[in-house]
């Protein structure tokens, strides 16, 4: 089982790095989507999420992360998942995330898609 779900965020320009530790589900997609929407009230357009400490993704958090990449849509912003698990990231996209958010290897290289 995955560790209790927590989250760390920074900020850097205009982008908001939401840091996950444990279980997406509908504890943790909530705690995501609340943490958006307290930084992206402040102009913020572009969100990473760094999912380094995140293995399990279920149906219920995919759609908070959906509910995001909607308002990101909307206002021309990004949402860009990065460190993501073999797993997570075959699931994204057989789901078709990855036709409305972007995805990258590492922080480094999610910079480079904002």
């Amino acid at each position: 089982m995955s560790p209790e779900f927590h989250l760390v965020t920074e900020t850097k320009d205009n982008c908001v790095i939401i840091n996950t530790t444990g279980y997406i589900n509908n504890i943790g997609g909530q705690k995501i989507v609340d943490e958006f929407y307290k930084h992206n009230g402040n102009g913020i357009n572009n969100v990473i999420l760094n999912l380094a400490e995140s293995n399990v993704v279920n149906s219920i958090g995919i759609s908070f992360l959906i509910e995001i990449i909607e308002k990101l849509n909307q206002s021309n912003g990004n949402l860009i998942f990065t460190n993501l698990d073999p797993s997570i990231e075959k699931t994204f996209t057989i789901m078709g995330l990855f036709q409305f958010a972007k995805k990258a290897d590492n922080l480094k290289e999610a910079f480079k898609l904002i």
